[in-house]
């Protein structure tokens, strides 16, 4: 370096000359625009020896190509001339006029943004941190209760967006906790709290897209997620404790109705058993009912007709139907004058055992001839036959 003619006489250690660095700028502005080296002389500052036209139209290529941007898709490019809307392009190339004539902010429309209210997420952790202002919030049978919930949203119209809304995040965060305060305030705190989460959510979304639609911001609510919803620290163990006996209440109607889903069955299907059972006994004795009317109308035509024949076979019937089931003594009247001796004590044990329904034999057969005991004792003979007359 200390060799080349076009740094001059210098030092190693020194910085170079301030007038051989102008020279050898212009020798390489002159051979670039095909003048001729003047030679080693110094420097004159004179306007008519600079290029000022090359200069010039250089800088004009320059500016203007910052006149060219790309539209990515799903963004809107808005093109401002000295502050005023001109046009909104879409996705591609395109060129506008550049600084400071017109200048463009290309917006992302579909993009999905994030509102967190009640609560703020650190950046790159896990971790949240409590916002008590937007969290706590007033019930219906005047409650407290904290809720914590996220807004997604995205926008549905760039000029809208840009010129009727300082700041999109700060207007989603006050619609979306006016919104929930709206419903609260209008809910009882079960109701927010447990069963009513789901449709506090949806409510609150359709809220919000009604007064973001009245302001003209542009946005569009794509979601509205509940996060969190309890009562304040300071009263967390007695709702916990509310909130089991409510389980447990729950629980035990669970159980009252398996059991009531496992008895009622087994009722109606006694209940149905014993209804045919009924029916059938009723069917039965209609039946039989009939059937005697119907002997009887038989028995009495054939009475009519021959009274003491009829009298003579029911008679004879009823004897049968009757001795058919008791244990009998046969007496042989043949040879008179004879004392009859009969086992009373055997004949007991029979009917005693007939009783009970025992199936043993009778101590007495039927149709048994008892031996003669005495044949010379008229009197018995007459009192058997007064008995005998009197049975028949």
């Amino acid at each position: 370096m200390a060799n080349d003619p076009g740094w001059g006489n210098r030092n190693n250690e020194g910085p170079p000359d301030l007038d051989e660095v102008l020279r050898q700028f212009k020798r390489k502005i002159n051979a670039l625009f095909g003048k001729k080296d003047s030679g080693d002389k110094p420097p004159q500052f004179d306007s008519k020896n600079l290029p000022i036209l090359p200069i010039i139209a250089l800088v004009a290529i320059v500016w203007f190509a910052t006149g060219f941007y790309i539209v990515d898709q799903g963004s809107r490019g808005v093109v401002l001339r000295f502050g005023k809307h001109v046009e909104t392009t879409a996705e591609g190339p395109h060129w506008h006029m550049p600084y400071p004539i017109e200048s463009v902010t290309v917006v992302n429309m579909e993009q999905v943004r994030t509102v967190e209210v009640g609560y703020r997420t650190a950046e790159g952790r896990s971790s949240r941190s409590k916002e008590l202002r937007e969290s706590l919030m007033l019930t219906d049978d005047e409650n407290i209760i904290d809720i914590q919930f996220a807004v997604q949203y995205n926008l549905k119209s760039v000029e809208d967006n840009l010129f009727n809304n300082r700041s999109a995040e700060d207007s989603v965060r006050g619609v979306a906790e006016t919104a929930i305060r709206e419903i609260v305030g209008k809910s009882k705190m079960d109701f927010a709290l447990y069963e009513g989460r789901e449709e506090v959510a949806v409510r609150a979304k359709a809220i919000m897209q009604e007064i973001l639609d009245r302001y003209k911001t542009g946005i569009n609510v794509v979601n509205v997620t509940m996060q969190n919803a309890q009562p304040p620290e300071q009263v967390q163990a007695a709702f916990d404790d509310a909130v089991k006996a409510g389980q447990d209440l729950e629980r035990q109607k669970n159980e009252g109705q398996a059991y009531a889903n496992d008895v009622i069955p087994k009722a109606r299907g006694t209940a149905a058993r014993l209804l045919e059972e009924a029916q059938g006994y009723k069917l039965r004795v209609e039946n039989e009912a009939k059937g005697n009317a119907s002997r009887f109308e038989q028995v009495l035509t054939q009475y009519q007709r021959a009274p003491e024949v009829t009298r003579q076979r029911l008679y004879i019937d009823a004897q049968e139907q009757i001795l058919s089931s008791v244990s009998k003594v046969i007496v042989d009247q043949k040879n008179g004058n004879s004392l009859l001796y009969l086992p009373l004590d055997k004949l007991m044990n029979t009917t005693n055992s007939a009783t009970v329904g025992a199936a043993a034999a009778p101590s007495v057969p039927p149709n048994t001839v008892m031996p003669e005991i005495d044949s010379n004792s008229l009197r018995s003979r007459d009192a058997f036959r007064s008995r005998d007359r009197e049975t028949r």
